[in-house]
C-alpha cells in the first residue's frame, strides 16, 4: 500500500480544480477611483447647496425689528427696518401674537426704499382680533 502526501506545507491552500470556479488572485486596488466619486459627490453636494441658498438663504433682505408700540385691543404699531439692495423693494410678512402665542394679526407689507438708501425704516399699524403682546418681521423677500 502506498501513502499518498495528504498535508501540503505551503502557506496559501490549494482547492482541487474546477471545484469552487475561479479564484481572483490579490490584485491592484483603485484608490483614484474611489477619491474621484467623493470629488464628484462633493460638486453635487455643494451644487445643490448653492442652489438652496439662493432660493431660500437670501442675506439682502433682512428685517430688524426696532419697536412695537400703541398695544391695544385691536392694535400694535410695528417699527422694523428692512436690508435691501440699494433702492429696491421687498414684501415682508409681519405679526403680531397674544400672550399664548396665538396669531392675533397677520400681513404683507411692501418696502420701498429710497434711491441710494440700502435700510429703509418702516412704521406699519397692525389691525389685530385681540390683545397683542409682541409685533414680529417673521420674513423678507423680493417684490415682484
Amino acid at each position: 500500500m502506498t501513502e499518498t502526501n495528504a498535508t501540503r506545507s505551503s502557506d496559501t491552500p490549494v482547492f482541487p480544480e474546477g471545484r469552487y470556479g475561479h479564484r481572483r488572485t490579490s490584485g491592484r486596488r483603485r484608490p483614484w477611483l474611489s477619491a474621484l466619486l467623493a470629488v464628484a459627490l462633493l460638486a453635487v453636494l455643494g451644487l445643490a447647496a448653492a442652489r438652496l441658498y439662493r432660493q431660500y438663504g437670501d442675506p439682502t433682505y433682512d428685517a430688524q425689528v426696532i419697536t412695537y408700540t400703541d398695544i391695544t385691543d385691536s392694535q400694535l404699531r410695528l417699527v422694523f427696518r428692512v436690508t435691501v439692495p440699494a433702492g429696491g423693494s421687498a414684501v415682508c410678512a409681519v405679526r403680531a401674537r397674544s400672550r399664548d402665542g396665538a396669531e392675533v394679526a397677520r400681513e404683507e407689507v411692501r418696502v420701498d426704499a429710497p434711491p441710494g438708501e440700502r435700510q429703509p425704516v418702516v412704521e406699519h399699524l397692525l389691525k389685530t382680533s385681540g390683545v397683542a403682546i409682541i409685533g414680529e418681521v417673521l420674513r423678507c423677500r423680493a417684490a415682484n
